[in-house]
């Protein structure tokens, strides 16, 4: 029987072993996409406890709790977070297999040293161990990012936001970590939404720029992507819940925007268009900046209305969509390749049926204008669990090129996430070394070693063009 997660932990061959001692956990971390708050990294905030790090947001955890019918007010609701923090311990010895135990056991011994089993009995004791460590200065959240080795982070930004934060991390010479803002322009998309025109005037202000035509909404984007790179920013995000390339006339566009500007409801169809020709707009718009394109799909959002009329959003309450948009993703991609104004892009989808879908479309759209230039990218939310990584990578292997595989990042909003990163190597090495002791590879540790430092790393920095 194997020691409980030591420090040969997910490694089952002595080339894993190698693979991930000798180099993918020297490695630092780039941190591509996330969600936690620049404004935090700027004040350089200490929580006051566990519960504030591990359970603040962290939707992840609320669901495995709703799972084990732990009452909302111990999970968002005025609790106290010492009776919220044993709730979740209670909850996490039920959740065998869940990558969250994983993940929770490693941030415990990373961070605080802990090497035991959080459950319901240790509660108290993990407690007080971890709320103790919390008062050094070791564990503010600029401190946190420092020790583990994070070089770069991408925060995920509206383009109506002042970047403020961002802009007094940038002029503190204290602290030698790159946070970049990431656009995500999602608002200034879904013209269906009912807050959509209060959106716009927010965009306005920021912009600086009158909106009150399709063109006018263009012209105000161009000039926040001009602030977005005067901040350093390269990187875009799109949540979609479909891609379709189905062209509309400048007139047809323009007529619908104003529609919907005079408070008209527009139809689904109309919805397509519009959304349409805002992804090809932007793409080309990143593509003569030299920013990548993120594109998330196959999330169905929201869907416990009772829930959400209570919470809002990102609460806990979104699912994998069984939609496919193969063909319209192929055709998107296609209309802006056509014209050579296709950006290096990132397809991510919930489904993990939709994997094979995308290692044979991103093999259509390479170029020997960027090594790797289209990316399938790493198993995200409900598939960054062993089984969806290792799935997603054989997968890619089996279609494309592994070795140019740009890896991980959090997606998370927790500073302790990045041990999200050891877990995704441990599990990448010990792909490798079955596939090296089987017989499937040969032992060139010099090949080896370039795949693994390119997957963990090196590779993300060269395709986006990070400076470090």
């Amino acid at each position: 029987m194997k020691q409980f997660m030591d420090k040969d932990f997910l490694l089952s061959t002595d080339t894993a072993k190698t693979l991930f001692h000798d180099f993918a956990e020297k490695m630092p971390v780039l941190d591509y996409h996330c969600h936690i708050n620049p404004q935090e990294i700027a004040e350089n905030r200490k929580f006051n406890n566990i519960t504030q790090v591990w359970l603040g947001g962290d939707h992840y955890k609320w669901r495995v709790m709703r799972s084990c019918g732990v009452e909302e007010r111990y999970i968002t609701g005025d609790a106290p977070d010492r009776e919220k923090f044993q709730k979740w311990a209670e909850s996490l010895s039920k959740a065998i297999g869940n990558p969250l135990y994983h993940w929770s056991h490693l941030e415990l011994q990373r961070y605080f040293g802990y090497t035991g089993a959080l459950n319901g009995d240790t509660a108290e004791e993990v407690w007080n161990l971890c709320n103790a460590k919390l008062q050094e200065d070791s564990m503010s959240v600029r401190n946190i990012i420092k020790q583990s080795n994070v070089t770069l982070i991408c925060t995920t930004d509206d383009p109506a936001d002042t970047l403020e934060w961002h802009k007094k991390i940038a002029e503190d010479n204290s602290f030698d970590v790159q946070v970049l803002p990431a656009w995500r322009p999602d608002k200034a998309m879904n013209i269906e939404k009912p807050d959509y025109l209060d959106y716009l005037a927010k965009l306005t202000s920021a912009s600086n720029m009158v909106i009150k035509t399709f063109a006018d909404l263009k012209a105000a984007l161009q000039n926040r992507m001009d602030f977005f790179a005067s901040m350093g920013c390269c990187v875009s995000d799109h949540a979609l819940n479909y891609v379709m390339y189905n062209p509309a006339s400048s007139e047809e566009l323009e007529a619908i925007f104003a529609k919907r500007m005079s408070g008209g409801s527009i139809s689904y169809e109309e919805q397509l268009k519009f959304k349409t020709a805002f992804m090809l707009f932007v793409g080309k718009e990143y593509n003569k900046r030299g920013w990548v394109m993120q594109l998330h799909y196959g999330c169905k959002r929201d869907n416990n209305i009772f829930r959400f009329n209570q919470l809002g959003p990102d609460t806990g309450f979104d699912c994998i969509d069984n939609y496919a948009p193969s063909a319209s993703m192929a055709d998107f991609l296609n209309a802006l390749n056509a014209t050579d104004e296709l950006p290096k892009t990132v397809l991510y989808s919930l489904n993990p049926n939709d994997n094979a879908s995308i290692g044979t479309i991103i093999g259509c759209f390479q170029s020997p204008s960027a090594i790797g230039k289209i990316q399938q990218g790493s198993a995200w939310w409900f598939n960054d669990h062993k089984l969806g990584m290792t799935e997603q990578m054989t997968t890619l292997a089996n279609l494309g090129v592994l070795g140019n595989f740009i890896g991980m990042l959090t997606d998370s909003r927790s500073f302790l996430s990045y041990t999200r990163h050891e877990y995704f190597r441990r599990i990448l090495c010990d792909i490798l070394g079955n596939w090296v002791e089987n017989g499937e590879y040969p032992a060139d540790m010099k090949a080896l070693k370039e795949i693994v430092e390119g997957i963990s790393y090196n590779n993300a920095v060269r395709y986006f063009g990070f400076h470090l």
